[in-house]
Order: structure tokens, then C-alpha cells, then sequence
């Protein structure tokens, strides 16, 4: 093993410089009041969980799990995403609190990187879980506060995709006959590969019809007429009533206002195995990836012995700053320079100005090379220089 240089970093970790770090902030503090102001009560979980509950609920791949052992033997994960520690919030410290439970989050997630390739192992995620209300209205709920949390960030040019994971499974059942044949295409579906899928379904022993059906899937995106051109491909029951979930879900979207920034995706496809009905992705127009996405998981709360329908979204920070851009942040700030025998008149306009809301940064004249370097970096430049008794700037 060669010797770590002292700058190297773990792979997949990031430092965040002021710049960054501040327009981060503020987008973070402006989705927050948006949430706030839904209803949504904001709560904390642990950094660590027990790898046995939520490390084997989440969904996650295993090999992306940060693994470690505690003292008495027990292994630990850092919390690799938010919605299986808030089903077993939910079902513990809230157990006795009523539902339906409007619960937000901002927390940093790990997930392991087998090679960087500009993925984080590490990244902040904001958002939301209403627990215990299985109605269109709390699907189209959540949906309106992801649109209107972006907005709220400034992000201008986005759309949300929404699909039935219901109607994916239940067309794909239908005409491969199990699992394990579905599953082959679920991952072509899940990783976007749609030449992979049309090659694959031409590879499978089907009738024509039937391969027919499973090529038009892919054409089902667009607008609420998608809805019809869907009923066509799908004749079980399963697959009808997740398309009558989404009509009543584009009516609730309507009456929201915000039909525009969506369009359906019905061969949507999500890596978290424990969504069951309605999923949703939120793209930007220059951003090749989801900032975020969500949907309903009516099962996850009963594995920690609450049952309870629920539905929500997570948006991932970095990748939201990414699509709105880095904006210089930065407050106006004065700089104080004084020298030994001044320091407590420097010290007093500091407080009063500090009081009054501006930055104020105290330096001290034996720590200064270059004064001009002072001026250009500050707003202002106030020098207590000299002996007691002289105004300041002199």
C-alpha cells in the first residue's frame, strides 16, 4: 500500500469552500421555509444506524453501505438514506403521535463508491415524508412542495417526470409471466438503456403482439393523453388501477397549478425497491442527472411493526446548486485595522456595527503584509492607528 499524501482526501469526499458553501446555504435556507410553511416539522436521525433495521431497509446496495462495528459487536452503517430511519422514527420516539405525520429533513448521506467518477460518497439531501395518508391528495401534495421548494431555491427551467411503478410491474408480469424475466427488463428501464430494452424484448420468445406491447412502453411519455394510449397496453387489474391512481393524481396537480412543470414517464423505473405506486424524478434542463426524486412506499412501515401508507421526495443539494449556479454570496464586510494601543476603540466599533447586522472582521495592524491586499478584499477599511485619543482612518 503506497503512502497517503496528506492533502488525498477519501474517495468520493469533498470539501466545500466559502463560496460554494455560502450559495449552498442559502438555497438550503430558502427550500427550508418553503417546507416549513406546508406544515412540514423539520426532525433529526442519527449519523449511525444498525445495519440489521434500517442498513437493510434502505434499499441500498450493500457494497454502497459504509460499514463498522460498535463495541458490543453490533454492526453500524452510516445512514445511507433518509426514508427508512423516519419509518423507524415514525414507529419509536412518534409512535404515539396520530397520522398522517408531515416530517422534513436536512441530513448528509454516505453511500460507498467503488470508483469516484465525479460521484460523492458523500451529499446533503432536503426533504420531506408524509407518513399515513394513502390518497391521490397526498401524492400530488408532496409533488406540489418539490415544485415549489425549486422554485423557492430559484431554480427556473425544471420538469418533474411521474410514473407508476404499479403499471410498469403489472405490463411487464403480464406478458413475461415472472419475475425473474421482468426484473431482466426492469434494468434496462431503471438504467435508462432503451436500446438495450428494444434489443432485449426482440431477444425474448414472444408474439409479435406481445413484443409490440412492450415496445410501446417506452413511447408512453408526454402529456395527461398518455393516460389513454397506456389503458391499451395493460388488461389486468393491477395495471388499471394504477393508471386510475394517476388520473386522479394529474386532477390534484391541476388544482395546484402545476400541471405545467410535469409530465408523465411511465416507464419510470427507481433504485429503491420499496416503492409501491406513484414515483416521480426532478430534472433540470442543464443538469444531466435527477436532482431528485420521490414517490409512495405503502410497505416499509409495516417492517417496523407501524403499518402506514406514505409518500415523499428527497432533492439532493449539491446537484440543485449545480443547476441553479454559484452565486458570490457574500455580505458586504468591513475590516478593522488597529494597532496595540487602539484595540479597544476597534473592539467597540466592531460590536457596534455587528449590532446593527454587518460583518465586521478585526485585524490586527502586526498581522498585515500588504494593506492595499486589505482594500481590495473588503468593503470598507477602518484603521485605528496611532496613539489613543484620534478619530478613526487616521
Amino acid at each position: 500500500m503506497t503512502k497517503l499524501f496528506m492533502f488525498e482526501k477519501p474517495l468520493g469526499m469533498r470539501d466545500v469552500l466559502p463560496t460554494l458553501f455560502e450559495t449552498k446555504e442559502a438555497i438550503a435556507s430558502a427550500m427550508k421555509q418553503e417546507i416549513s410553511s406546508w406544515g412540514y416539522r423539520a426532525i433529526q436521525t442519527p449519523t449511525l444506524e444498525y445495519y440489521e433495521t434500517v442498513g437493510v431497509e434502505s434499499a441500498i446496495l450493500d457494497q454502497q453501505l459504509f460499514k463498522l462495528l460498535d463495541q458490543q459487536g453490533h454492526t453500524l452503517v452510516l445512514r445511507p438514506d433518509m426514508t427508512a430511519p423516519i419509518a423507524r422514527l415514525a414507529a419509536s420516539s412518534l409512535k404515539n403521535e396520530a397520522y398522517p405525520l408531515r416530517l422534513s429533513y436536512h441530513s448528509t448521506l454516505y453511500r460507498a463508491q467503488q470508483s469516484e467518477g465525479g460521484k460523492p460518497a458523500e451529499f446533503e439531501q432536503i426533504g420531506v415524508e408524509l407518513v399515513g395518508d394513502g390518497t391521490a391528495s397526498a401524492d400530488g401534495e408532496v409533488i406540489s412542495l418539490m415544485i415549489a421548494a425549486l422554485q423557492r431555491a430559484g431554480l427556473e427551467n425544471f420538469q418533474i417526470a411521474i410514473g407508476h411503478i404499479g403499471y410498469v410491474n403489472a405490463l411487464l408480469l403480464e406478458i413475461v409471466g415472472n419475475e425473474e424475466r421482468a426484473d431482466a427488463l426492469r434494468r434496462y428501464l431503471y438504467e435508462k438503456n432503451y436500446v438495450g430494452f428494444k434489443h432485449h424484448v426482440k431477444s425474448l420468445s414472444l408474439s409479435s403482439i406481445d413484443k409490440e406491447r412492450l415496445l410501446k412502453l417506452l413511447t408512453l411519455r408526454g402529456g395527461h393523453e398518455k393516460l389513454e394510449a397506456a389503458r391499451e397496453l395493460v388488461h389486468g387489474e393491477a395495471g388499471q388501477k394504477a393508471l386510475a391512481e394517476l388520473t386522479k393524481l394529474w386532477d390534484v396537480l391541476e388544482s395546484y397549478g402545476v400541471s405545467e412543470f410535469v409530465k408523465l414517464d411511465l416507464n419510470l423505473v427507481m433504485h429503491m425497491s420499496y416503492y409501491t405506486g406513484v414515483v416521480f424524478e426532478g430534472y433540470s434542463n442543464n443538469l444531466g442527472t435527477p436532482l431528485g426524486s420521490g414517490g409512495r412506499y405503502d410497505e416499509l412501515l409495516g417492517k417496523f411493526e407501524r403499518p402506514g401508507q406514505a409518500t415523499g421526495f428527497g432533492i439532493r443539494l449539491d446537484l440543485l446548486v449545480e443547476a441553479i449556479g454559484t452565486t458570490d454570496t457574500q455580505q458586504s464586510e468591513t475590516c478593522i485595522i488597529f494597532s496595540n494601543e487602539r484595540r479597544k476603540e476597534a473592539i467597540a466599533l466592531a460590536k457596534e456595527k455587528r449590532a446593527n447586522g454587518e460583518s465586521v472582521v478585526l485585524q490586527d495592524l502586526a498581522g498585515v503584509n500588504d494593506v492595499d491586499i486589505l482594500s481590495e478584499q473588503f468593503s470598507d477599511v477602518v484603521y485605528f492607528i496611532g496613539k489613543n485619543g484620534g478619530g478613526a482612518n487616521e
